[in-house]
């Protein structure tokens, strides 16, 4: 059975509602240029998932929402509980993105709650890992990548690990002008496959793992030819339906 294809588009904060909707929108349109091996989510703000939601009706791009609360419910101003995300229709649910850990002291101890959560309501996370500048320079990539493995994704059962998809950021790689190869990517890809398989046995063939580190048309086929990779979390990319759906065609 092969791996799903997956190409995740973050907008991050970007996109007030109007845009967002034709954003939404203008990926549907093209949607049928590219191959329907290819699964598409797309992960707006919180402001316009529902209108979102209803842009992409009746197509097969799924949406997401870009983060979920520790907490079922109850008094916690400012938070977004994962119920509330799955009863807009949103299927996804990314967790652990470098900016929320390096922003917002996302640790591995919220990020049990949450994963918890979206289990709990029937959404799929893309839990994110990955090293920085400081870290890969050290040779500490492998290391950091296993930790944020094991305390978290170590924690599921068989049939809530069946349900992840796991995204690997070069933090490093980000927005510094430095750039991942193709070869580093499938590098640590296969690196990551192998600490799941230590837990989950053959099941970790199954589990997607998608490269988040400036994916874009021009590179999107080359690293996504690597064994390991199974597609992308896009960041800037997402914001043009024309790139984004390239991005797509580089399977």
């Amino acid at each position: 059975m092969a791996r799903k294809k997956i190409v995740a588009g973050n907008w991050k904060m970007n996109t007030v509602p109007a845009e967002g909707v034709e954003l939404a929108k203008s990926v549907v349109a093209g949607r049928s240029e590219v191959c329907e091996c290819v699964n598409f989510i797309v992960c707006p703000p919180f402001t316009h998932l529902s209108q979102v939601v209803e842009a992409v009706k009746g197509s097969d791009i799924a949406v997401g929402a870009q983060d979920c609360a520790t907490e079922a419910k109850g008094a916690y101003t400012g938070e977004v509980a994962a119920q509330m995300i799955a009863a807009l229709g949103c299927k996804y649910v990314i967790l652990g993105h470098s900016e929320r850990r390096q922003y917002y002291g996302e640790t591995s101890e919220s990020l049990n709650k949450k994963m918890a959560q979206a289990y709990a309501n029937g959404l799929t996370p893309i839990y994110c890992v990955g090293e920085n500048l400081e870290e890969r320079e050290a040779g500490n990539h492998f290391a950091v990548c296993k930790a944020q493995i094991e305390e978290v994704v170590f924690n599921l059962t068989e049939e809530q690990f069946a349900n992840l998809v796991i995204a690997y950021e070069p933090v490093w790689a980000i927005g510094t002008g430095k750039t991942a190869t193709a070869e580093q990517a499938q590098e640590i890809h296969a690196y990551i496959r192998e600490v799941l398989r230590s837990k989950f046995g053959a099941a970790a063939e199954e589990c997607p793992i998608l490269y988040g580190g400036s994916c874009k048309p021009s590179n999107a086929a080359e690293i996504f030819a690597k064994a390991d990779v199974d597609g992308g979390l896009i960041g800037g990319a997402a914001l043009k339906a024309e790139d984004f759906l390239a991005i797509g065609k580089g399977f």
